[in-house]
Parts: C-alpha cells; structure tokens; sequence
C-alpha cells in the first residue's frame, strides 16, 4: 500500500495519469481495541491501529473524510481523520455507546446509551448535546431514515422500534417487535424499513408512511439448530434486488428477494456472523465474524464466499469508504 501511495504521488510530480487507489474497509475488533484496514482490490490488512476500548459501531462521515468510532468501554465516540489515519478528537456519547447513526445533515449523530436506556443526539461540528431521549430498556440498534425524517432505535429488552422525529427530537411511535431486536436498515428511498429481532429469530419489515409492520419474516438454515439462527446486521443493495441478513451463531448469510421477502439462499461465513457492508461497486459483500476473528467477502454475481481474510480478535463492524 505505501508502495502505492508513492507512485502516485511521483506520477502527479512529473504528470503522469495516476493508478486507481483501492477502497479500504474498515473493521472495528472489540476485544483488540484495534480497527483492521483492508485494501478491496488485493484483500489483505493493510494496517492495524490502535483505537478506544471495546470498539463496536462505526461509520463514515458523510463526506467521507472521518470514521466515527464508539469506544463503548470508554464511554465516548472517537473521530478518526481518514487521511492522517489518527484519532484526532472525541464526542460526548452518554454511557456506553453501542450504535449510531448519523442524519443526512452530516451533522446530527444520535447515539444508543445502552447501560442508560437513552437516545444521545449530539451536533459533531460544535459538540453541543441536543437533546437526550428516553427509550426502552438495553437500546442497542440505531438508523436514521436517507431522508432524514426519521431517527429508529431499538431497545432490546422491551423488544420495541423507537420512531424519533427528527426535528422535534420526541418518540412519535412505539412497534413492538421479536425478542431482543438489534439492528435497522432503511431502503434508499425510506419507504422500507427492515429490522432485526436476535432472539424472536425474525426481521420485521415496517412500510415507513403508515408506520405498520407489512411483513415478518423467519429463517430455517438446514442442518442448523433453530436456536442459532439469530438474525443482527441487514444490508440492502441499492438496486432494491437483496437484502442480506446475519445469523449470527449460525455462521450464515440469508440472501433474500427485497420485494418479495423470500429467503434465497443461506451462505456459509465464519463463526457469528454479526454486521455487512457492500463494496463501492456492489459486487462484493464484507461480513464480520466475531467468534473466528475474520472477515469473510461473498461475491454477489455467484453468491458465494470466495476469501477470508483474518482480523483482530471479534470483529464487530465494517464500513467501506467509497472514495478511497
């Protein structure tokens, strides 16, 4: 990789054209405290670097120049410059930082504050707390609709969706779910809401106009003992064709039909399989596994796994920079 950057910079010098830079995946790994960067094209880690403690949910920023990471153990949210590649400041969080999400405005994040059964909503340019929300017990999940109308959170103990405005920062509706939900996804156009119940075993997809559940669905990996199959992280490819779902300790990825919420196929990853995330192309999905310390990459033209790439010790998430 360093090889890399330096032609670049000697092809600007003498005005060259410059080579393509990969994009890079980043992967939190909870029990390291470390994030894994990997170069897309070749594979491979191409740095380690040491973050906060217990680091979970992370994100990019809208434009792409910072990766929020939360620190859960050290109660905060850290601010990674991607082009310097170190932490460079921190965030209020509230305790315990599980999942977050970041409106459109690229400017609110709403935090989940598991251990105080709150929504933090802070404005990442001046640091300023928002507003703080009370939610259910255990609030895990958090996203925010593309729009921006919407924040979601979900708390796993009371097994609810909280719908906040975003403008008013109030919970306008409660949806009670499965056991124990943990992560939504929206569709890009906001319509479609999926979210993930681990223990209930199903993902509910909620229509975001009336704010009704339209469907539940449930998975059956052969040769996998039901109670193993606890869905988590979701990904939709942009062309509304998939959605991907974790499984958890099952060690497998449900390929789903996203219009007709029929289960496709089941493919077999490394060992608790827990968030996704798409390639700039679409052409290759990134999942996490906790358990087996790695990364497994599913091609999505022949739907199978073609490489694992091993990580820090429970890799938890992963976010793909488009522009890198």
């Amino acid at each position: 990789m360093k090889s890399l950057f330096k032609q670049t910079a000697l092809a600007a010098m003498i005005g060259l054209s410059t080579p393509a830079l990969a994009s890079l995946a980043y992967v939190s790994n909870e029990k390291d405290n470390t994030l894994s960067i990997i170069d897309t094209d070749t594979h491979e880690v191409v740095e380690t670097i040491d973050v906060g403690q217990r680091p979970r949910g992370i994100l990019l920023s809208k434009d792409y120049t910072k990766l929020y990471i939360c620190a859960s153990d050290d109660d905060t949210v850290q601010v990674f410059d991607l082009a310097t590649r170190k932490i460079v400041d921190t965030l209020p969080s509230g305790e315990d930082p599980e999942q977050f999400a970041l409106h459109p405005n690229n400017k609110h994040l709403y935090i989940a504050n598991e251990d105080d059964a709150i929504v933090t909503v802070v404005d990442v340019e001046t640091k300023d707390v928002l507003a703080q929300i009370d939610v259910g017990i255990e609030p895990e999940g958090m996203a925010v609709s593309p729009d921006g109308k919407w924040a979601v959170n979900t708390s796993e103990t009371t097994s609810m969706l909280h719908w906040i405005n975003t403008e008013t920062f109030e919970i306008e509706k409660n949806i009670v779910v499965g056991q124990r939900p943990r992560h939504v996804e929206f569709s890009k156009d906001s319509k479609i809401a999926w979210a993930s119940a681990e223990i209930g075993g199903t993902v509910h997809i909620i229509d975001v106009d009336n704010l009704e559940q339209i469907h539940e669905m449930t998975f059956k990996v052969p040769g996998v003992n039901q109670d193993r199959v606890q869905p988590v992280g979701i990904e939709l490819t942009s062309d509304g064709k998939y959605a991907f779902v974790a499984l958890g300790p099952s060690n497998h990825v449900a390929v789903v039909d996203a219009k007709t919420y029929e289960v496709l196929d089941y493919l077999l990853v490394g060992a608790r399989v827990w968030q996704l995330d798409l390639d700039k192309d679409e052409k290759h999905l990134y999942t996490t596994n906790g358990v087996s310390g790695d990364v497994s990459i599913i091609d999505i033209n022949d739907m199978k796994v073609i490489k694992s790439i091993k990580v820090g010790r429970y890799p938890w998430g992963v976010v793909i920079d488009p522009t890198s």
